[in-house]
């Protein structure tokens, strides 16, 4: 996978860490003595942010080399890549890149467990990222195997009942004058209750966002939708999570719709210093 972050942005991650200089380093070893740093697994990991690393320690005259790339998965013990440069470089880098790894690997890696529990169906992530990390929230998810559900409101229709209060018109006239105004996208509904999730299935709806319904719920939305012959795209929302990702597959559901990857352990990346001879 490619960078997503420029040289500017990487700059500033590292300024943020190190805005005047690495005290301890600075007082205790020669700077300019060559040394090399590498970062393994250490646990079972999909793999995220080794792009960004290698590339900041570039930026900082270091020699990077990558064993694996973003979305890969790592056993335990797997060297995921190396950099040799001068001291003060190397361990001026080391914590900010070490961090960015381990978080987005933790996204990468529970995003990964989502979608295997998912089998066939896909696991989309939501705009529920902390502010600040969308880029990378976004490579980490996509590394993982999953989707994006939303990047923001400008690329698509979300249809919420707090938009429909303040409509006086029917379910069917409300997704007509979506189709005729914006004919490439698909029309989305969230709905809350089974009575909801039917009236919107018949009105046309293409999506409904299933928020926070049960098992039960699903399943027998699902049968309505078969029987009455309604192409409509079941998507589970609120609550879903690696342990009941299955669950709402066999229930009926079409799409896992989820912020559980977000929320991810990191994942613990062991860094190793080396002289060289």
């Amino acid at each position: 996978m490619r960078c997503v972050l420029t040289d500017e942005q990487l700059l500033k991650l590292l300024h943020d860490d190190v805005p005047f200089g690495d005290l301890t380093t600075e007082l205790l070893l020669a700077s300019e003595k060559p040394i090399q740093i590498s970062f393994a697994a250490r646990q079972d990991m999909t793999v995220c942010c080794v792009e960004e690393t290698t590339r900041l320690f570039e930026l900082c005259g270091a020699k990077s080399e990558r064993f694996v790339s973003s979305g890969q998965l790592a056993k335990k013990g797997t060297v995921l890549l190396t950099a040799t440069g001068q001291t003060d470089a190397l361990f001026a880098v080391w914590k900010a890149t070490q961090i960015l790894v381990e978080w987005a690997s933790g996204v990468a890696s529970a995003t990964r467990a989502l979608v295997d529990a998912a089998g066939s169906v896909p696991v989309a992530c939501t705009r529920k990222q902390t502010p600040g990390t969308k880029v990378l929230s976004v490579k980490a998810v996509k590394a993982g195997g999953g989707v994006i559900h939303r990047l923001g409101l400008s690329e698509s229709i979300l249809l919420f009942a707090e938009h429909r209060q303040f409509l006086d018109e029917t379910p069917e006239a409300i997704l007509q004058r979506l189709k005729t105004q914006a004919p490439e996208h698909r029309r989305v509904v969230e709905v809350h209750d089974l009575d909801d999730a039917k009236r919107w299935a018949s009105a046309g709806a293409e999506v409904l966002q299933m928020d926070k319904f049960s098992l039960e719920n699903v399943r027998a939305c699902s049968a309505f939708c078969r029987e009455n012959q309604l192409p409509v795209i079941l998507a589970a929302a609120g609550g879903v999570n690696v342990k009941n990702a299955a669950d709402y597959v066999a229930a009926g559901a079409g799409l896992l719709v989820t912020s559980a990857p977000y929320h991810a352990e990191p994942k613990d990346v062991q860094v190793t210093f080396t002289e060289v001879k």
